[in-house]
């Protein structure tokens, strides 16, 4: 299962959305239902991307991967693995290069 997390289009300050994108993470990885998060943190100057982005390199190991939405196509081998494990249903964002998102594919 997919869950979409949108932490760029609530006007939360950074730490906020930080803070959000962690219990949310938190709580999936304890769940046990959820296999891949789509953290939506919008387009803006990537402030917020920047900080997602900063933020899953220093959870390194927690995760399966960690897909940038402008590598999530069917030439980047992660993303083709994380579909088909995950049975996903069609993305409107897969093969978009897509930089307002990120993925995370979970243990």
């Amino acid at each position: 299962m997919l869950k979409t997390i949108d932490i760029g289009h609530q006007k939360y300050k950074l730490d906020s959305a930080i803070s959000v994108l962690e219990t949310e993470v938190s709580t999936a990885l304890h769940g046990g239902e959820v296999q891949a998060l789509k953290i939506i943190h919008g387009h803006g100057q990537g402030t917020l991307r920047n900080a997602v982005r900063n933020w899953c390199v220093e959870q390194q190991g927690r995760f399966r991967a960690v897909i940038h939405g402008e590598d999530y196509d069917m030439f980047h081998q992660d993303s083709v693995d994380m579909r088909s494990a995950c049975a996903l249903p069609k993305d409107p964002h897969f093969g978009t290069r897509n930089r307002s998102v990120t993925y995370i594919w979970l243990w």
